[in-house]
């Protein structure tokens, strides 16, 4: 059986590393782009490995930044899988289930970045051995991170090890067998929601910052991931229409827009909340807040940030609401891009920095990413997408073929 097996794998792989480095001029320019960003990306990085976080923009008061903003980011962005998998597996939509793949490609991509994300933040590879089981320092079951390590880790190997056996076996002509995999389709539902949770619960549980202490950033965490997450699969299916030959029928669009529009008017909702709360009785804790939404003392750098991811925000979704184009993929493109980068902005810079201002000194600083910091970023971001592309083009190929197989 096992020989059966290893004969069966060489030319899934074969035929996989084929399809992914196989395309036109188009293709082969956009795959070297990404291999230049991936360079500038390392090279920037062992600038930081010689000079250590003092080549970043981070502070002694501002000790997270551009990495731990986009890894808080990239998480929602990988848990936002479970609201494909959800209705595919759970209540049998057709329509989703034939591109839940792409929505697993998408977050193991996400997850790839996390993980590089905090790999970049502590300034070493060497320090990594301190997240690592039995290794290091783990402080397991006490530590928060150390819980987040786990539901890392583990949903990452959900979403690789589930989509893997599915398409190992469309590509050799059969279905694959429910039970071998269904178990882990609902745990990684439960996981997905995990992954975002502790993670909020990192930040809520840092007394010293009264910004994050809000039982409400949980559940706004989940909203708004369940919003940027989408509107990030949406692009990828509208480009993937356009550029293959693999269809997207346009229920698939509409159903993703109805789950975007109902996410992001919760987070909009939550956000409110929060305002009301920071500003109607203002008191000391609120600092972090009018830091970010005014600016203090002189210290304003956020404030343009984080009215315009508002601003841009409230627009994506009133536009999606009212759906003036009736789905038609050019013109939800543009919108799912702009509440994408909306959302970006505010759970990002505008969560992660505001939360270490005023420190718990009462010091005030503007943080601005060095140059060295938007290379590693820039570097990650393109692997994520590399590994994204790398997942869903022989994905695309063997559906295709297996769907053709079967009609």
């Amino acid at each position: 059986m096992l020989k059966t097996f290893k004969k069966e794998l060489v030319p899934f792989i074969r035929d996989a590393l084929k399809w992914n480095f196989s395309g036109g001029l188009g293709y082969q320019i956009y795959l070297s782009i990404l291999f230049f960003f991936m360079v500038v990306g390392f090279y920037a990085f062992t600038i930081q490995l010689r000079e250590g976080l003092a080549a970043t923009g981070m502070s002694d008061i501002i000790s997270w930044g551009l990495y731990i903003s986009n890894f808080t980011f990239l998480v929602g962005v990988a848990a936002a899988a479970v609201m494909l998998i959800l209705p595919a597996y759970v209540f049998k939509d057709k329509d989703l289930h034939k591109v839940v793949i792409i929505g697993e490609g998408v977050a193991v991509g996400a997850l790839v970045m996390c993980l590089l994300f905090i790999l970049a933040d502590l300034g070493g590879i060497i320090k990594a051995w301190h997240l690592t089981p039995a290794i290091g320092l783990f402080n397991w079951p006490s530590s928060i991170l150390a819980w987040d390590v786990i539901v890392l880790n583990g949903y990452l190997a959900l979403n690789v090890l589930v989509p893997a056996y599915i398409l190992f076996c469309h590509y050799h002509g059969r279905e694959p067998v429910a039970k071998r995999y269904r178990p882990f389709v609902f745990l990684s539902i439960f996981w997905a929601v995990a992954i975002h949770m502790v993670t909020a619960f990192l930040y809520e549980g840092l007394p010293a910052r009264p910004f994050w202490n809000n039982p409400l950033l949980g559940p706004r965490f989940l909203a708004s991931a369940f919003a940027a997450g989408p509107a990030l699969i949406t692009v990828v299916l509208i480009v993937i229409q356009s550029k293959t030959v693999f269809k997207v029928d346009s229920q698939i669009f509409n159903k993703l827009r109805i789950i975007i529009v109902v996410a992001g008017s919760v987070n909009l909702l939550m956000l409110f909340s929060e305002i009301f709360k920071e500003f109607y009785s203002p008191t000391h804790h609120s600092l972090s807040a009018v830091y970010l939404f005014f600016g203090l003392k002189g210290h304003n750098s956020l404030v343009p940030w984080i009215w315009t991811s508002i601003v841009l925000n409230l627009g994506s979704i009133v536009t999606l609401g009212f759906n003036p184009w009736k789905n038609n993929p050019k013109m939800l493109m543009p919108v799912c891009i702009t509440l994408f980068i909306a959302i970006w902005i505010e759970k990002g810079m505008g969560l992660i920095v505001p939360g270490l201002i005023p420190s718990p000194l009462g010091e005030i600083a503007n943080y601005t990413p060095s140059w060295v910091e938007i290379g590693v970023t820039v570097g990650i971001l393109a692997l994520g997408i590399f590994v994204v592309t790398m997942l869903i083009k022989p994905a695309l190929a063997i559906e295709q073929r297996y769907e053709e197989q079967n009609s």
